[in-house]
């Protein structure tokens, strides 16, 4: 088995990483892909990451713009659209909030669909960045075009199990460098700011071998359904359903996420 690249950065080892920990399809992608037969292009991903979505997407044929402020997660995504010959998709680097005000993004629309996927929204800590970012998406759809946010939704027993506790949550093989890697995490959660303090740590290695110890810490403010909705229609979206998982079911009091879907009037 082989180590990382001994010139690998951080940065890049982390997005690396990311991209194994997704390495089972979520189950989002299907969605996407059906919105985008029924939309039309242009399409906007805000958050696009290392591109698990928008590549595929641009390798349907449609023709995509995604916004990321990460320029390694943008560097697995362009590695990926040149390896899955996605000649469609563009990809800008900035902050999604001020995506509106980026000429490089406002030049690829009006958008037919735009979307901020798989809990991207939560990373956005504070409620006026989350509505800032929603006001973006509105302002970048072209009129009857559509919006979709997707959202975790902890339960109660899951926060109150964000006490600091450390958790293994997988052992895996990176196909990329065949190392053994193990995932770890432990969360804090502020029920008085709705926040979520993550950190995850992956260790990696050819087995037995001494591991590469790789952390991360992130900050998740989250977002009840009722701000998914205000902050939609604030925006000056039309909201025409409010979904409990990624095939579009019916939201319920234990429905792990909330999927938006909005439309500019």
């Amino acid at each position: 088995m082989t180590r990382r690249s001994a010139d690998e950065t951080e940065a890049a080892a982390l997005a690396r990483l990311y991209d194994l920990d997704l390495i089972e399809d979520p189950g989002d992608t299907a969605l996407y892909r059906a919105l985008a037969r029924r939309t039309g292009d242009p399409i906007l991903e805000l958050g696009v990451g290392s591109g698990r979505v928008a590549v595929a997407l641009a390798a349907d044929g449609h023709r995509v713009v995604g916004v990321d402020n990460d320029p390694a997660m943008l560097a697995r995504a362009r590695a990926r659209a040149a390896s899955e010959k996605a000649g469609g998709l563009s990809l800008v680097e900035a902050d999604l909030v001020d995506a509106a005000d980026v000429e490089a993004v406002v030049a690829g629309g009006a958008y037919a669909l735009a979307f901020i996927a798989l809990n991207s929204i939560l990373l956005l800590t504070s409620a006026e960045r989350q509505r800032a970012a929603i006001g973006a998406m509105a302002r970048l759809l072209e009129p009857g075009g559509l919006a979709v946010v997707d959202a975790w939704q902890p339960s109660p027993v899951d926060l109150v199990a964000f006490d600091g506790r450390l958790s293994l949550e997988w052992l895996r093989t990176d196909p990329e460098t065949g190392n053994a890697v193990t995932k770890s995490v432990a969360a804090w959660f502020d029920p008085a700011t709705r926040m979520v303090t993550l950190t995850t740590i992956f260790d990696e290695g050819p087995r037995g071998a001494p591991p590469i110890r790789w952390t991360r810490s992130d900050a998740l403010r989250l977002i009840t359904v009722d701000e998914l909705a205000s902050f939609a229609t604030a925006a000056g979206l039309e909201v025409e359903q409010l979904a409990g998982d990624h095939e579009l079911g019916p939201l319920q009091p234990d429905s792990e996420r909330a999927v938006l879907v909005a439309r500019k009037g």
